[in-house]
């Protein structure tokens, strides 16, 4: 990392280790690596170093207690890996599939998924509307792609009965919801919530909203 990039990346906050416990070093370096190469592949803009621990790496992890046990987990359109190489980081007890159809950042992706050493983590490029997988998946996460109305039949396709949509989202969840509630009803999702996670936690700027439905 150049040193202008360490004196703009944002410092580690302390809620850091209570979020992500022995699992805050590789973490740390994903963060890191993530700071010294990300805005250069396009993965990250300009001003994101001085917000990147909140805005995106406790904000995702902030989703990890989510994710079941022994999970296979797809995240679509992973992007920079937000939040699949952190959640992949933080619970090594889960699959992670990270769907993106771009070549570099999937180059990235499986570049650091090895430098980081997470034998959890398989990149599969593909758009999230053309992807085939070989078995169904039991949850599937997704942050900043798309409003739930378009979200919700290109994830809901991938995973088996009984499986969860766990969706990050941002301040107007609440109004995504109700467009989407044929969307809703023509998928069989039940069990419908809105998560704010981290309340209490992290500064009431920084929480995580979440979508999250079983597919009946």
């Amino acid at each position: 990392m150049s040193t202008d990039q360490a004196g703009l990346l944002e410092a580690e906050p302390a809620v850091a280790r209570e979020i992500f416990g022995d699992r805050l070093e590789v973490v740390r370096q994903f963060t890191a690596d993530l700071a010294q190469h990300g805005e250069e592949l396009g993965l990250i803009g300009p001003l994101e170093l001085p917000r990147l621990w909140t805005r995106h790496v406790v904000n995702s992890g902030l989703v990890a207690p989510l994710l079941r046990s022994g999970a296979r987990v797809g995240d679509i359109g992973s992007g920079a890996g937000l939040p699949g190489l952190v959640l992949a980081a933080a619970r090594p007890d889960t699959t992670l599939l990270l769907i993106e159809p771009m070549e570099r950042r999937t180059d990235w992706l499986s570049a650091e998924a090895e430098r980081l050493g997470l034998t959890n983590v398989e990149v599969v490029r593909a758009r999230a509307e053309d992807v085939e997988l070989d078995a169904w998946l039991d949850q599937a996460t997704a942050r900043a792609v798309s409003a739930l109305a378009k979200l919700i039949p290109l994830t809901a396709r991938l995973v088996k009965t009984g499986g969860e949509l766990i969706l990050m989202k941002g301040a107007r969840v609440d109004q995504e919801v109700e467009a989407a509630r044929k969307v809703i009803a023509r998928t069989h999702l039940v069990d419908v919530e809105v998560l704010e996670l981290g309340v209490g936690v992290v500064d009431p700027a920084e929480t995580t909203r979440v979508f999250r439905a079983t597919l009946d």
